[in-house]
């Protein structure tokens, strides 16, 4: 019912041959490419890989630092996206993840202007080559440097001022899952994004970015998966679990319990749809309703759910890039 990817940044260790093994041992057939393992391999020896195994890429991480918090000139980071965007297009991935950079010495203000500048150069070469940017925000209780966009409406914000179609959002529900105003921004974050990315935690973000598989946490990451499917949200929900946990189970562990949760949400989803549906039928049938839309069943008749009632249970570096590891 929903598509789903995992992503490299989950098996660091593996090779992409190695990768591939496994994923189709799991039944996935899409793998989001992290730049620095793209560099290993080489872009066309990884899309010769991916062809051959019948394995589609939901994305490819990550291109930016636009504020020169990284070291890097504005300059540089744009001729380095560039790259990306080229390097996406070659191995088939619909999407590049973008990060702002952080605020540096810069006001707000000139660091949004700095952005939005290097958005005007990339957004018609990623139309042209067929490649979405999306924005990411970071959580600053993270501690990371990666993007002054705090909020997803931040991140949206940047969407509509840019106002091109090849840019959009990347969610991070590790991140938004549990924020008091995330279910209330659902409906523009839905149309507005082009790649989820799902991980789950106990607590509140903090900077050791500790990433757990799905349902070894407390976020209700099934009831957003749905909600996000339901409000029209039609893209790649990219599992991405990265640190300790992931290194006790191991990743071949790793696969095995996403395929049995991703199977046990899709059901669930699949039976709550049939539901809905089949009482449009005997409402409309009778009069009550005219048409079925966002979670309601005509007029004052709302479907019997609320979101978190499927609660859950529960050292590389680009050459390319220089992009540093990222426990996300």
């Amino acid at each position: 019912m929903f598509s789903v990817s995992l992503s490299q940044l989950t098996t660091i260790r593996w090779g992409l041959a190695e990768e591939l093994t496994h994923l189709a041992a799991h039944g996935f057939d899409r793998l989001s490419i992290w730049r620095a393992k793209l560099s290993d391999d080489g872009t066309a020896a990884t899309a010769s890989m991916l062809a051959a195994a019948g394995v589609r890429v939901s994305s490819l991480q990550w291109a930016g630092g636009f504020t020169g918090a990284d070291g890097r000139t504005f300059t540089e980071s744009v001729d380095d996206a560039v790259e990306a965007v080229e390097a996406a297009r070659a191995i088939g991935a619909p999407v590049l993840v973008v990060h702002s950079g952080c605020r540096g010495g810069h006001t707000r203000a000139h660091a949004r202007r700095l952005f939005l500048q290097a958005l005007a150069t990339l957004a018609p070469l990623a139309r042209e080559a067929g490649v979405t940017l999306a924005l990411k925000t970071m959580r600053p209780e993270a501690g990371c440097n990666a993007s002054f966009l705090a909020r997803p409406v931040d991140a949206l914000a940047i969407v509509e001022e840019a106002a091109h179609p090849s840019v959009r959002l990347a969610l991070d529900l590790w991140q938004w899952a549990d924020d008091a105003q995330f279910t209330a921004l659902l409906p523009r974050l839905a149309s507005s994004t082009s790649i989820v990315q799902v991980a789950d935690r106990i607590g509140p973000v903090t900077a050791d970015w500790e990433r757990l598989p799905a349902c070894r946490g407390t976020l209700p990451l099934e009831s957003l998966v749905t909600l996000l499917v339901e409000q029209g949200f039609g893209g790649d929900f990219e599992f991405d679990p990265v640190g300790e946990a992931v290194t006790g189970i191991g990743y071949e562990g790793v696969l095995a319990e996403t395929r049995r949760h991703v199977d046990a949400w899709s059901e669930r989803l699949e039976q709550r749809l049939a539901w809905r549906h089949a009482a449009a039928a005997v409402l409309q049938a009778s009069g009550a309703v005219t048409e079925v839309g966002d979670g309601t069943v005509g007029g004052d008749f709302r479907m019997p759910w609320r979101p978190g009632q499927f609660r859950s249970a529960g050292s590389r570096r680009s050459h390319a890039s220089s992009h540093v590891v990222s426990r996300g």
